[in-house]
């Protein structure tokens, strides 16, 4: 897959430098990954989630971060959306973002 706006990720983690493992981990196993539909993500992480608009929810950090996607699985590609705290996710609708 495709990820578009890994410079947001950049930002995150500049912050939030506990972030920087898990979010390049991630990273490196969504680059790999050719993701065509969301039974091969839940394959990859047990504990994504899908919300409407082709958003899926990622829990990283063992659930200390959120990161919000779009996927396009017909293109391959990925476009990060969102990432950030629970308290920061909680004030967002991860299907519109």
């Amino acid at each position: 897959m495709r990820v578009i706006a890994i410079s947001t990720l950049r930002a995150f983690w500049t912050k939030h430098s506990d972030a920087q493992t898990p979010l390049m981990a991630w990273y490196a196993l969504a680059s790999r990954s050719q993701w065509r539909s969301p039974s091969d993500i839940k394959e990859a992480y047990r504990n994504a989630s899908f919300t409407a608009n082709n958003r899926v929810v990622f829990n990283i950090k063992g659930n200390d971060y959120r990161l919000v996607v779009l996927v396009r699985y017909d293109k391959g590609l990925l476009f990060v959306k969102f990432v950030g705290t629970h308290a920061q996710y909680d004030k967002i609708d991860a299907s519109t973002v």
